[in-house]
């Protein structure tokens, strides 16, 4: 599989011959959508809470008599069927969202996502991304000269210099290989993978 090679100015200089086993599959849409709900599912903390009915602050007097009103019997305002009242099935605090995938399946799930992106054009490869500083105007200058605005950086090793220029770009991530993620992969418009990077991809997911 031939990927578009740019230079600084973000123009395809010449092609780059990237493995067939991780950039030429076919792509899954079944797949690539079970392991994106995954990812984000495994993300999920489960921290919310609901109160029953013994649970929500409350009277135990009854509301109103028994008989003669016209309404409905009532014995406290802690029932579910009132405003304010518990819930019948409450969501608890530990609740587990997780969803396992097997190794094989991320794989493979990866390797059509990254397929997919060679086919539509919005996958390149430069030599390296690297910042002389820790400046974030100088990163957005640089992104801005190779007329990028949503892009996700692979590269093989994101030193100091670049993490600090790139934590304040809403629009740029960059990541090394092993914390690359479905959903950033489908996320951003274009995502930029180094020379370093595709030779761990390639391990990781062929």
């Amino acid at each position: 599989m031939q990927l578009e090679l740019l230079n600084d100015q973000g123009q395809a200089a010449s092609k780059y011959d990237a493995p067939e086993t991780v950039f030429g599959r076919e792509y899954n849409e079944d797949l690539v959508h079970q392991i994106v709900v995954a990812f984000q599912a495994n993300a999920r903390q489960g921290t919310r809470a609901q109160k029953d009915r013994e649970q929500v602050k409350h009277s135990t007097k009854k509301p109103f008599k028994q008989k003669g009103t016209g309404r409905a019997r009532a014995g406290m305002t802690s029932s579910p069927l009132w405003r304010g009242g518990g819930r019948i099935f409450p969501n608890s605090p530990d609740e587990n969202f997780t969803q396992k995938i097997n190794k094989k399946m991320y794989r493979a799930g990866m390797a059509a996502i990254f397929s997919q992106l060679a086919r539509e054009g919005r996958l390149a490869v430069v030599d390296s991304i690297k910042v002389d500083s820790p400046k974030t105007k100088d990163l957005a200058a640089k992104f801005k000269a190779m007329n990028l605005e949503s892009v996700l950086v692979i590269a093989e090793e994101v030193d100091e210099n670049l993490y600090l220029a790139s934590r304040n770009l809403v629009n740029v991530l960059v990541v090394e290989p092993r914390y690359a993620d479905p959903l950033s992969l489908v996320h951003y418009k274009k995502v930029l993978v180094t020379k370093g990077a595709i030779d761990k991809l390639k391990e990781m997911f062929a």
